[in-house]
């Protein structure tokens, strides 16, 4: 009798197993990440596209609400020309690239880095913006480099770009900050509330969003912005990897913008130049 229960519940985590197993695969096969989507895109003319809704000033919401930015711009252009409406839906950053895979979103666009790690879970459009990562202190710290974190707090945000960074290189942050790890925010908003409130003492954020945000302050020369060793980064658009007719649509997209003068008078528009245009 042993034997027989032991075999039948071996039997029936066999089957749950498989179920699991078919409910993972029919989940993505259903969500569409398995196969192509832009004929039904292109006939739905509905793109989702998912952002941290306060980046600024790539994708943020402005004081009527309303979701506005540079990637907001430069994709509703993109799509204009296949007569596509954009939607734009706001996302737990540290999740993006579930919500994109589960079929939750379209897109990830809302200055988002290229890098190795992100690069085995999506596929990216060409690059469209070169960016970097600053170390952004209360210049009344006198904190004047990054040399100078010994023992201080250091925040990023969850799952961005900087805290990949930091990880990767401990030596420049980890090997001298307070408990040599960082403190981690769900928003950039919140990390700069926690900087001017002296929670903590620098901030590793992409240099578009500090000299934005920065420059928005009441008193923006409380802040300074540091330079760091970390290599620049690009900004593209996180694409599944089975959206290859999509991903073709963007960049031939992209192409026609910058030749057109198009994606530069965006750039002039959020930020009073193209300095940062690939």
């Amino acid at each position: 009798m042993k034997m027989k229960k032991r075999t039948w519940t071996m039997v029936m985590l066999g089957a749950l197993l498989l179920v699991v197993g078919a409910c993972g695969k029919g989940g993505e096969s259903g969500n569409g990440s398995d196969k192509d989507k832009w004929s039904e895109i292109e006939k739905n003319k509905k793109i989702v596209i998912g952002l941290d809704d306060t980046f600024v000033p790539m994708g943020f919401r402005d004081e009527s609400d309303n979701i506005v930015g540079f990637d907001i711009d430069l994709a509703k252009e993109v799509f204009k020309e296949y007569g596509i409406k954009p939607e734009f839906q706001s996302i737990d950053w540290s999740m993006k690239e579930n919500e994109l895979n589960n079929g939750t979103i379209d897109l990830i666009w809302n200055g988002y880095n290229i890098t190795d790690e992100r690069k085995e879970k999506v596929a990216f459009s060409e690059p469209y913006i070169s960016s970097k990562q600053q170390l952004v202190v209360m210049k009344e710290s006198g904190i004047k480099s990054y040399t100078e974190m010994k023992d201080k707090v250091l925040g990023a945000q969850n799952a961005s770009t900087g805290q990949d960074m930091i990880e990767k290189n401990p030596e420049v942050f980890l090997d001298i900050i307070n408990d040599n790890e960082t403190v981690l925010f769900d928003t950039f908003n919140e990390a700069f509330i926690d900087l001017k409130a002296k929670r903590i003492d620098g901030l590793i954020v992409d240099n578009v969003y500090a000299n934005y945000y920065i420059a928005q302050q009441k008193n923006p020369k409380d802040y300074a912005v540091l330079d760091t060793p970390f290599d620049s980064a690009d900004f593209a658009v996180g694409i599944r990897k089975s959206d290859k007719e999509l991903k073709t649509k963007i960049d031939e997209a992209f192409k026609k913008l910058k030749d057109n003068g198009k994606m530069k008078e965006i750039s002039e528009k959020w930020f009073g130049n193209d300095n940062a245009i690939k």
